[in-house]
């Protein structure tokens, strides 16, 4: 991969259920360290273009690349790498209820990376760690607030060594006084030159930390540019009202 060359790519991809068309023909791409936050109405396709980066959902139309080599994802062993490599946080957690905070992330460390289980550990509370929730090693979900499974969910992702992940409105579930550690796990993140796309409504966040803005809406970007540019000065219409109506809704904390 040369030095300038995006580390993930994306190419004019489409997908539709049924007689519903949600991407209509994406392209966009990232280089490594930058957080770009993808922000627009709700049914705008960014939760399914996520998925389609990491074929949890497979396009109709469209390439993904990681560091300049195509994915081919009906090549099972190629798609299970992909994977390992592009990690996903999801809105609701995604924690088996029956594991502890630790056995949530040794479980992908064993099975999926083939760590013996003492290795697992040590690396599973290293996590627990980064993210503050060393003291909760052993609390099963059911005893975890939202913002701390939502940081459980992260360090198991962290876990696998990702050079990409992506977040798909990792705050909407949570209660407004959780968002805040959930916001400062990420933002460490940042600060160490994690490559990160993020799906999201926090826009003092993104104002603050984001690289990049890129504004969806009916399955197409319309308009990206820095902060500053596409909260304040979007040449798009339709990019301002609804960064003037998200500002007002959510206010500028974040």
């Amino acid at each position: 991969m040369l030095k300038d060359e995006p580390i993930l790519r994306v190419e004019n991809v489409h997908k539709r259920y049924g007689n519903r068309e949600i991407l209509k023909g994406v392209s966009l791409s990232i280089r490594k360290g930058e957080l770009k936050v993808l922000i627009g109405p709700s049914g705008g396709g960014k939760s399914t273009l996520l998925q389609c980066i990491n074929f949890l959902v497979t396009p109709e139309v469209g390439e993904v690349w990681l560091e300049g080599r195509r994915i081919d994802h009906t090549h099972k062993k190629e798609l299970y790498r992909y994977r390992q490599q592009v990690g996903m946080i999801f809105q609701d957690f995604n924690l088996f209820d029956h594991l502890s905070a630790v056995q949530n992330i040794e479980v992908s460390l064993i099975h999926v990376k083939g760590m013996g289980r003492k290795q697992a550990r040590e690396r599973a509370m290293a996590e627990l760690e980064r993210v503050g929730l060393m003291d909760h090693a052993n609390h099963f979900p059911a005893h975890l607030s939202g913002g701390q499974k939502q940081r459980v969910s992260i360090a198991r992702a962290l876990a696998m060594d990702p050079k990409v992940m992506l977040l798909d409105e990792p705050t909407s579930a949570l209660d407004p006084e959780l968002i805040g550690e959930v916001l400062s796990v990420i933002r460490d993140l940042v600060a160490n030159g994690m490559t990160m796309f993020m799906a999201t409504h926090q826009i003092g966040f993104s104002r603050a930390f984001a690289d990049e803005i890129i504004f969806m809406e009916e399955g197409r970007i319309l308009e990206t540019g820095p902060p500053a540019k596409i909260l304040s000065e979007a040449q798009c219409e339709r990019t301002r009202e609804f960064c003037s109506k998200i500002s007002e809704l959510y206010g500028e904390a974040g």
